[in-house]
């Protein structure tokens, strides 16, 4: 299982990470269940509306191709960026609320 993900992890540094990274994104590989990947989008990419397109154009279609053995689907889970919590929690003290 470790050499799976380790396989999964080259793919993403390789082909994944420089795209996502030149729009302020990064991604991070959760878990690998039964084929389906799940991974969390983080900075930029976290909660963007263009995330579900990202996965499917970008991450699902590398890893597919570069790992069918180990990858037939990736998932995104949903989460909301550390930097987006700072930025509500600032607004909630700002406003008093």
């Amino acid at each position: 299982m470790q050499q799976d993900l380790q396989k999964i992890e080259a793919v993403l540094d390789e082909k994944v990470r420089p795209y996502l990274r030149s729009h302020g994104g990064e991604i991070s590989a959760e878990r690998l269940e039964d084929g389906v990947l799940y991974v969390k989008m983080l900075g930029q990419c976290a909660g963007c509306p263009a995330a579900d397109l990202t996965n499917e154009t970008v991450v699902e279609e590398e890893l597919v191709k570069a790992v069918p053995e180990l990858v037939r689907k990736v998932a995104v889970t949903q989460t909301v960026s550390d930097e987006l919590w700072e930025q509500a929690k600032r607004l909630l003290r700002e406003h008093h609320l």
